[in-house]
């Protein structure tokens, strides 16, 4: 996917000679985390927050502050799953943009990437969603297209949404089936399943087998 038409050049680098003050009156007309900073010579040196701006004194040059810049950057041929992590990883809505010899292009802006994930088939495709977790040794991507295709069930994608205590969770998104028969063979495989679209059966199942338990009981 091509993102050289998501570069934008409205707000231009502010130089490090520039005062904080400019940079304090630039934040507060924008909705920016970051604001990109060069030096005389025109080479990208990384972003300064908005938080940590505000708390320079406006007197002061940029490059007096130097020390709060932010490297972070991605390149124009880098693919847009990894801008998206580089601006989860930084905490920004903007991210600059080099070429391979680190010309400053521009910047992308955090709702365009997602806008571009909106657009996945991941979203705009009909299905249901399913979490499943397993030992973040023991699962697999192929066992679980496996499972899924073994149920008549189209993969239209899949990601680790969470990681903890060796645990690995991974939320897919499958049409073309119901999701009943996938998730009893999740569990003979040995998956834990979290959350599902559709009506699990087998959770219902368990539920009559208790009330009817908590009846029995009662007489």
């Amino acid at each position: 996917m091509n993102l050289s038409n998501f570069i934008i050049n409205d707000i231009k680098p502010l130089t490090n000679t520039d005062t904080v003050s400019e940079l304090q009156l630039l934040f507060n007309q924008l909705t920016y985390s970051h604001i990109p900073i060069k030096n005389d010579e025109g080479v990208y040196l990384g972003c300064l927050s908005e938080t940590d701006v505000h708390c320079f004194e406006s007197n002061k040059q940029v490059k007096d502050c130097s020390y709060a810049v932010e490297g972070f950057f991605v390149r124009d041929q880098t693919n847009w799953l990894d801008v998206l992590e580089a601006f989860a990883q930084n905490s920004s809505n903007i991210m600059p943009v080099l070429s391979a010899n680190n010309t400053y292009l521009g910047y992308y802006e955090l709702n365009d990437i997602i806008g571009l994930f909106n657009e996945t088939p991941f979203f705009s495709e009909a299905g249901a969603i399913l979490i499943v977790e397993k030992g973040l040794l023991d699962y697999s991507f192929s066992e679980v297209s496996q499972i899924v295709e073994s149920n008549n069930g189209k993969l239209l994608g899949a990601f680790i949404s969470k990681i903890e205590n060796d645990v690995a969770q991974i939320t897919l998104k499958i049409g073309n089936t119901s999701l009943n028969d996938i998730m009893q063979t999740f569990r003979r495989y040995s998956y834990n399943v979290v959350a599902g679209q559709e009506e699990d059966s087998y959770i219902e199942s368990l539920k009559e087998r208790s009330n009817y338990l908590n009846k029995y009981l009662n007489i």
